[in-house]
Formats: C-alpha cells, sequence, structure tokens
C-alpha cells in the first residue's frame, strides 16, 4: 500500500513537470520574434528602424527610421516610401536608384528594431490602451498583456475593429466559444492598428 501510495506521488510529480514544461515551450512559441530579414514577408511600418547595407560603399551603409509620413531618407536618394513594403521589395526598389551612381549595387535590407506593430484594447480589462507587439500575437494573448478582463467584462461580446482597405471592419468574438473549442478561428491574429473592445 505504501509503495501504491509513493508510486502514485511519484505519477503526479512526473506528470507536473511534463505539464510544466509544455508550457514553458508555449510561452516561448508565443514570444517568438518575427524574422523581418530580407526573406521575410513582414511589412515594414512607421517608427520601424532600417539596417540598409551597400557593398563596398561603407558611406551608403546605415541604419535609418520609417519616419510618420512612411518614407526613409537615404544619401543620393532623399526620400523614398518604406512603409507598406517587404524588406525584399525595399531592397529592389534601392537597388534600381541606385543604378543611377553604382554601376551593380548589392543591397541588403534588414529591419533592425520593430517599432510598428502596435495595437490597442479598450473597455473592460485591466490597462486599457496602446501595445507594442514584437511578434505575432493572438486576441487572447493581447487581453492578458492588458491584464486580462475587469470583473464586469462582457467576454462573450469583444469586437475587433480593423481597417480592410478603406472599410472598417468589425468582428465580434466570444471567449467561451474559443476556450470550450467550438470557435477556436474566432482566437484572431491581430494585425497592426486593430482596436479590441471589450464592453
Amino acid at each position: 500500500m505504501v509503495h501504491q501510495r509513493r508510486t502514485s506521488k511519484t505519477g503526479r510529480i512526473a506528470a507536473c513537470a511534463v505539464l510544466a514544461l509544455f508550457l514553458k515551450a508555449a510561452s516561448w512559441a508565443a514570444v517568438k520574434p518575427p524574422d523581418p530579414g530580407e526573406g521575410s514577408d513582414y511589412r515594414i511600418g512607421v517608427g520601424d528602424v532600417i539596417e540598409v547595407r551597400v557593398w563596398k560603399e561603407p558611406d551608403l551603409t546605415r541604419s535609418v527610421p520609417v519616419r510618420p509620413d512612411g518614407k526613409i531618407s537615404f544619401p543620393l536618394l532623399d526620400d523614398l516610401p518604406a512603409a507598406g513594403l517587404t524588406p525584399l521589395e525595399l531592397k529592389a526598389v534601392l537597388a534600381e536608384r541606385l543604378k543611377q551612381f553604382l554601376s551593380e549595387p548589392r543591397v541588403t535590407v534588414l529591419v533592425s528594431e520593430v517599432n510598428s506593430y502596435k495595437v490597442y484594447v479598450m473597455g473592460e480589462v485591466v490597462t486599457t490602451g496602446a501595445l507594442t507587439l514584437k511578434s505575432k500575437t493572438n486576441l487572447l494573448q493581447a487581453i492578458s498583456l492588458a491584464g486580462g478582463f475587469s470583473p464586469y467584462a462582457k467576454r462573450n461580446d469583444i469586437v475587433v475593429l480593423r481597417k480592410n482597405g478603406k472599410k472598417d471592419e468589425r468582428i465580434t468574438v466570444s471567449y467561451e466559444r474559443i476556450l470550450n473549442g467550438k470557435n477556436p478561428e474566432q482566437n484572431l491574429t491581430l494585425e497592426p492598428g486593430d482596436t479590441v473592445v471589450v464592453p
């Protein structure tokens, strides 16, 4: 009998250890930063810092911020639109424009600082306001970062407001239907500029 109790207790401890490791691994996956390098589909945004390297041209190798108007300032080329482009697309633009001054410009573009991924959480959460995110974040993660629900929150009437071109899209979400697995797709991956309203 004593041996059985010890075995059962050991089994519970092992199970808890496995669960702790699983949750830790999941948290690592959640905060894994995006890869804003050349092969990425990341879209450059206002406030990001771009590192531009031009091979054998140290005077043209530098870090530049993306201004509020979505442009960067670059030697020889003055102002260039950058917001909304991927690093590869901006690389192509720079290489093409630099051909006026260099025979075969070899350009590398990297996003050294991601500052444009902002979402807004308002209503019945502990801390309202803007969240500056460094990785892809879903709805429940954003609510957690805002401190969670207040005691008065209507958890099944959450609304996500999203710009879709020139239109404002309104997406209604139910917290319970996400948790019970009936509508897991409602746990949206948030996009820059999204506003989460918890009534």
